[in-house]
């Protein structure tokens, strides 16, 4: 080969090394390109990626503030149920758009801007639900207050009732006449009217009250009926069952009542018990006089 040919041959080899050179270049640039682009593409998914992660737990930390409020929202307003049921729709809304395949960067910054609003309508939320529940303590204490005020009251304007019923008992025991002496003795009616006093039974037609009333300054004057029980020799009352009346509250018995005109002076009364027709027995009678429902006194005769 001669120098020519040699020189031809070396500037063909060049010209394969050169080509090799850029093909190998070219491939390296296409190889950058894609490397950096698909890094740069690798980067923003992982970004969106944790932006969608920390949206979705800050809309499980809404949802459960939402749901905590719920629970304490006892006897919740018509308001606060519209607004809740807003709130839901809204927390839904951004799931279901985070969980799409493909989402931008602008919505990515819009769903920020809906989870920032939802938390401060959620907050607003809670401050008036725990206003609601202050009020409703406040008011559970008042009416507490009031029903231990009222009970109170009550027991006060009881226990008044039961001093006043006391001492109007008093009163009216301190108002009742009583007799300060009373004797009894057994007469005996003769011909023309005339009265003599017995001292044997089968003599004697009646029985003879004599007493005086006591001065009393509570005592009211005028007309006063006297019940007077009459206990025979036996330990018998003489009485009929319908002649009734009452001391105290307690049905009793009478043998027989008479009025008198109470002036309060120390006058001396009168009345007479004549068995209804029938003898007197040997032994002792007692009498019992009452009067303003309370016994005035009491005296006894032994007949022989």
């Amino acid at each position: 080969m001669n120098e020519d040919q040699e020189q031809v041959a070396v500037k063909r080899d060049s010209s394969k090394i050169y080509f090799f050179i850029i093909a190998i270049a070219a491939l390296l640039a296409t190889n950058i390109y894609f490397y950096v682009k698909f890094k740069s593409s690798g980067e923003k998914l992982y970004t969106v990626t944790l932006q969608k992660e920390s949206l979705q737990s800050e809309i499980d930390r809404i949802e459960a503030e939402l749901d905590n409020i719920r629970s304490q929202s006892n006897g919740s307003t018509e308001d606060f149920q519209s607004a809740e049921q807003v709130v839901r729709l809204k927390i839904e809304e951004l799931r279901n758009g985070l969980e799409s395949g493909e989402i931008t960067d602008e919505q990515i910054e819009n769903a920020k801007q809906q989870v920032y609003q939802l938390k401060t309508q959620v907050s607003r939320m809670k401050d008036e639900v725990t206003e609601l529940r202050i009020k409703n303590e406040l008011l559970a204490e008042a009416n507490s207050d009031l029903k231990n005020e009222v009970t109170a009251t009550r027991q006060r304007s009881e226990n008044l009732s039961k001093e006043t019923k006391v001492l109007n008992e008093k009163i009216n025991k301190a108002s009742s006449i009583k007799v300060s002496n009373i004797h009894i003795a057994g007469v005996e009616e003769k011909k023309g009217g005339v009265i003599e006093i017995e001292t044997k039974s089968k003599r004697i037609d009646k029985l003879q009250i004599s007493f005086t009333v006591a001065d009393n300054p509570l005592a009211s004057t005028g007309k006063k009926d006297i019940f007077v029980r009459v206990i025979n020799p036996k330990g018998n009352l003489e009485a009929n069952s319908e002649d009734i009346f009452y001391v105290h509250g307690e049905k009793l018995q009478y043998s027989f009542k008479q009025s008198i005109n109470f002036t309060n002076n120390g006058q001396e009364y009168q009345m007479e018990w004549g068995n209804n027709g029938e003898r007197f027995q040997k032994g002792a009678y007692t009498i019992l006089l009452y009067a303003d429902n309370s016994i005035m006194g009491r005296a006894s005769i032994v007949l022989k």
